[in-house]
């Protein structure tokens, strides 16, 4: 940040503006590197966007707004700088009432202060871009200074970024009611980041050099990253070139939905042309297709028919029907014994066909309100992938635990008056008697007097949309795929938490489920393998039924332990805001003297949560507020010194799990070899949080031509457990990592 401290100097840029730094877009998991408030010539309220990079090199590409970055050993293909500011503005723009009711003025910019050749990224290839948000490189400080000053002419007297952030939000878009205004042409969703490198890498792919040799793009993302929003904005521009392209899922629900939501505005034809079932590529003619787009492909079954009987491997299906195939993957929503869909295997078939694989991950989330401390924490809970979310506090999704399914369904009815966008799903342990008999109900709680019917027959997969629907329980085939603002789900019999460990049990789902058809069977002849596949397929229901609201999930769990082992860890949630603190409440362990704020005492550190020092830890926060600890006199500690406690036994063989440690925070000069708290979006640590781990820091350098740099850094745990292994990260994902604190000394 100093290159930006030297570019506030000017003393033409008013001292009362407010600087923020790394602000969370809403509903988005994106942060902004740096915003400056205040006012301009005419007195409005305005924010300048400053999008930072410490490139020192860039290349330019074919492709609309991605450019490639020499670092370390190789070119990494990235979004242009201007184009992430300007989204990351037009998003804040299009989620805040604030914004909008009030005409706050957003300008963005870039800041490449490493750059010292500025004519490939303004480049005219880019002045799309560029135009909205304007690059300036090395020697551009004073121009930086002057671009600023004619946005901020006066300093910030209201508050703007706090009135944005604990303003109201917007609703947010459904992709089903946008469809049909996406198809013809419209932009409904600006795709920021890894979503616009997806997108334009499949274009990419399209016109690749060798037109004969078949292309596989595999596009991995976890639940609400985004992969139908670049699917169909795909079909839409790969159909506008002319190619012959359709969108195609095994579950039927997102397609039933999707053509209910075209119906009237495209013919019939039209719409059959674009969507299909995975199961339709058995007989289909080599390369029948230029492209495509296989949403939910962790679903692919071997098989296709009613009956299974049809085909040989859907993979090897569609892989062959094509030129170009893409193939959007989360694997930890594979829902059924025949799910098939994984990396390994669209490789494997991929490699058969002779063709090329790419590979592209997207990370940033949009459902659950942006959270991916939300997903992190499910995650745990489920016992599905470990981290050290172990509470919602100041999470902005609305997680409830309801103790009665009356009480949850008239939650759910009440949040669907709002635009019908709320529903009820279940996992499958009750018996879908009202197929057969429309007057009995399915799912019955007597000592609740609840009592409900699954999804009608009527409806089929287009429940989730349907008229009155939201009487009906769904299930996971008619809910995944789609999104909902607020989902109820009741957690049947088969997941159960039990002295804090999930066992779920396959034979308490109904015998009507053939999602884990052939699980009794199959105990006979690979017990354990049985038993894992069915552990996975239930935790994966779950998982997936509980993120498809993107405002809120309320829950009721039919078993009483587990319910009231959920409910205790919303405890925090139920707390005042008073009561809220980041400091920690209790310091077992801690063998020295503790006082508080008001109690003065030499050489002392103040006391508090590592995480709370990872993510809201800055020069804006008043320590003074914090409890302090009295340190012994061997230890002398500086301003900027802290006491916190780590838990888990990752560095066991320096750092005693549970032992209270001195930390300093944001070091200075070099941190190899240093014991450090380390930030970076693809951590997903288990002990300290998501994005935050402590590990001991190793970079390798390598020359470039403006000094050194990172071309690998390794975060190796020092551990007697041998689960715990080093975090490697590339030149690439080097370059956003941030160091938190150093270690000093345990206490």
């Amino acid at each position: 940040m100093k290159e930006m401290r030297q570019v506030l100097s000017d003393s033409d840029i008013p001292v009362d503006s407010l600087v923020s730094i790394e602000y969370n877009i809403p509903l988005t998991g994106k942060r902004i590197d740096f915003i400056l408030t205040g006012r301009n010539a005419q007195f409005q309220d305005c924010a300048v966007i400053i999008e930072l990079k410490q490139w020192s090199e860039v290349q330019a590409t074919t492709q609309d707004a991605i450019v490639n970055t020499w670092i370390g050993n190789g070119l990494i293909n990235t979004p242009h700088p201007s184009y992430q500011a300007w989204t990351y503005a037009a998003l804040i723009e299009d989620y805040s009432e604030v914004v909008q009711n009030e005409n706050i003025r957003l300008s963005a910019c870039a800041y490449l202060h490493n750059l010292n050749d500025g004519r490939v990224i303004n480049d005219e290839f880019y002045k799309a871009h560029t135009s909205k948000a304007p690059v300036f490189i090395s020697k551009d400080a004073r121009k930086l200074s002057d671009f600023l000053k004619q946005h901020v002419k006066y300093g910030d007297q209201n508050d703007l970024m706090y009135r944005i952030e604990h303003g109201r939000i917007r609703p947010s878009k459904n992709l089903a009611d946008s469809l049909a205004s996406m198809l013809k042409g419209n932009t409904e969703f600006l795709m920021i980041d890894d979503q616009k490198l997806v997108y334009e890498t499949a274009l990419n792919l399209v016109h690749a050099k060798k037109p004969d040799q078949k292309r596989v793009l595999v596009v991995q993302g976890g639940p609400g990253t985004g992969k139908s929003v670049v699917a169909i904005n795909l079909l839409n521009e790969m159909t506008r070139l002319g190619l012959v392209c359709q969108y195609v899922s095994k579950n039927a629900a997102p397609r039933a939905v999707f053509e209910a939501k075209l119906t009237g505005t495209l013919k019939k034809t039209r719409i059959s042309n674009l969507f299909r079932g995975s199961g339709a590529f058995t007989d289909i003619e080599f390369n029948s297709f230029d492209v495509l787009l296989v949403d939910e492909a962790h679903r692919l079954n071997e098989r296709s028919g009613l009956y299974g009987n049809l085909g040989e491997n859907q993979i090897k299906e569609l892989i062959n029907a094509s030129k170009l195939c893409i193939f959007f993957l989360d694997e930890d929503q594979r829902v059924t014994f025949k799910d098939i869909g994984s990396k390994a295997e669209i490789c494997k078939w991929s490699e058969l066909a002779g063709a090329r694989v790419f590979e592209q991950k997207l990370r940033s989330q949009f459902r659950c309100n942006g959270s991916d401390s939300y997903i992190s924490w499910l995650n745990h809970h489920l016992q599905i992938e470990p981290s050290a979310n172990l509470n919602l506090d100041g999470l902005d999704f609305d997680f409830q635990v309801f103790d009665s399914p009356t009480k949850l369904h008239d939650a759910i009815r009440n949040k669907n008056k709002i635009n019908n966008k709320a529903r009820m799903v279940a996992g499958y342990c009750w018996d879908w008697k009202s197929k057969r008999n429309p007057q009995a109900n399915d799912i019955e709680f007597p000592e609740f007097h609840y009592q409900a019917q699954w999804n009608l027959s009527d409806d089929g997969s287009a429940w989730i949309i349907a008229e009155h629907s939201v009487e009906q329980v769904g299930c996971i085939h008619t809910c995944q795929g789609l999104e909902l603002d607020y989902v109820g789900v009741i957690v049947g019999p088969d997941f159960v938490i039990r002295d804090g460990n999930v066992i779920t049990d396959a034979t308490r789902r109904s015998r009507m489920d053939q999602s884990i058809k052939g699980f009794k069977s199959g105990l006979k002849t690979d017990r354990a393998k049985n038993l894992a596949l069915a552990d996975a397929v239930i935790k994966n229901t779950y998982k997936t039924l509980m993120t498809r609201g993107m405002k809120g999930c309320y829950v009721y769990f039919t078993d009483e332990e587990t319910r009231a082992y959920f409910t205790s860890l919303m405890s925090v949630l139920t707390r005042s805001p008073a009561q809220k603190k980041p400091v920690l409440l209790k310091y077992e362990g801690l063998e020295l003297p503790i006082v508080d704020a008001s109690q003065k005492a030499a050489n002392n550190a103040p006391v508090f949560d590592l995480r709370f020092a990872a993510g809201g830890f800055g020069e804006h926060q008043d320590i003074d507020n914090f409890d302090r600890v009295v340190l012994p006199d061997h230890i002398r500690a500086s301003d900027d010194c802290f006491v916190a406690q780590v838990v888990g036994d990752s560095m066991n063989k320096r750092i005693p799990s549970g032992a209270w440690c001195l930390f300093r925070l944001n070091p200075q000069g070099t941190r190899n070899g240093k014991i450090v708290v380390v930030q970076h979006r693809s951590i997903s640590d288990a002990e300290l949080g998501g994005q935050f781990t402590i590990k001991r820091y190793k970079s390798e350098k390598i020359a470039a031509q403006d000094g050194w740099i990172n071309s690998t850094v390794v975060l190796n745990p020092e551990s007697t457990n041998p689960i715990h292994k080093p975090i490697v990260l590339n030149a690439a994902e080097s370059e956003e990592i941030k160091v938190i604190a150093e270690f000093l000394t345990v206490l």
